[in-house]
């Protein structure tokens, strides 16, 4: 019997017309890697996440629980949420019924199975704090060794991806800065955000001193994969005792009510 086809939502948080390059790449690095069957479909976010602040993700957010209501609606077997920040992963994951997963949290999980140590390299300064949050809600204090940040803002990455120059640039400033997380014992590196995870995933394996820079790209995507061969297994695509009960049919419609 024919295997059935596996529908993916995969939510980037870029524009589609704006960061084209990025766009086309993930979608073919995300074809390339995607098993036969899976058909992975990639959009992005008008205005993109280009002003890093809470106020932006919190935005981005919004539209991102809409996404999956409509990814739902639509057929889609599961929905990704292609931020490393992954904000609206619990509200999504409460109000639908396919398996909803967090680009942040897959890199966080799978890294925890290839050493003892993670070090996480952000983007930008202004999301440490952020992501010590992240690490805590996960409840992965013990593991993380340190958050630390390169400086790249979305037209340097997106110069990175055309010219190779840029992009090499972009990588020895990685690497200097995962060195301290490295001798202070992370054995695991994770490029924090897409961005930089599609700009190194053809770069495998990517070593610092040993430690093993993790391909988030493909981890998400076979973390999606295994969890749509679950959720036909099972039927469970969360919890609905605790964090993730579902929302009332009433809180989703309030939520899509256009306010005045």
């Amino acid at each position: 019997m024919a295997s059935q086809p596996v529908r993916i939502w995969y939510q980037s948080f870029v524009d589609e017309v704006e960061q084209q390059p990025y766009i086309a790449r993930l979608a073919t690095r995300l074809q390339h890697l995607s098993s036969p069957g899976t058909i992975v479909e990639v959009h992005g976010i008008s205005p993109p996440d280009r002003y890093f602040h809470p106020l932006t993700e919190f935005r981005c957010a919004d539209q991102t629980i809409r996404n999956a209501l409509r990814a739902s609606e639509q057929g889609f077997d599961a929905f990704v949420i292609g931020h490393f920040q992954e904000p609206g992963l619990t509200e999504c994951r409460g109000t639908v019924d396919i398996p909803v997963v967090g680009l942040g949290e897959a890199s966080l999980l799978y890294g925890c199975t290839l050493g003892r140590k993670i070090g996480l390299v952000t983007i930008d300064p202004v999301f440490t704090p952020w992501h010590e949050e992240q690490i805590v809600r996960h409840g992965l204090e013990r593991r993380v060794a340190g958050v630390t940040a390169i400086q790249a803002d979305l037209p340097r990455f997106m110069a990175a991806f055309e010219d190779p120059a840029t992009q090499a640039q972009v990588r020895e400033d990685f690497v200097r800065q995962v060195e301290p997380l490295v001798a202070v014992g992370a054995d695991v590196l994770i490029p924090a955000g897409g961005l930089p995870m599609l700009l190194f995933a053809e770069q495998q394996p990517f070593l610092v001193h040993e430690a093993v820079v993790l391909e988030g790209i493909a981890t998400v995507l076979k973390a999606a994969e295994m969890a749509v061969s679950l959720h036909r297994i099972t039927g469970v695509a969360a919890s609905r005792r605790g964090i993730f009960a579902r929302a009332p049919a009433g809180a989703i419609q309030d939520f899509l009510t256009p306010r005045l």
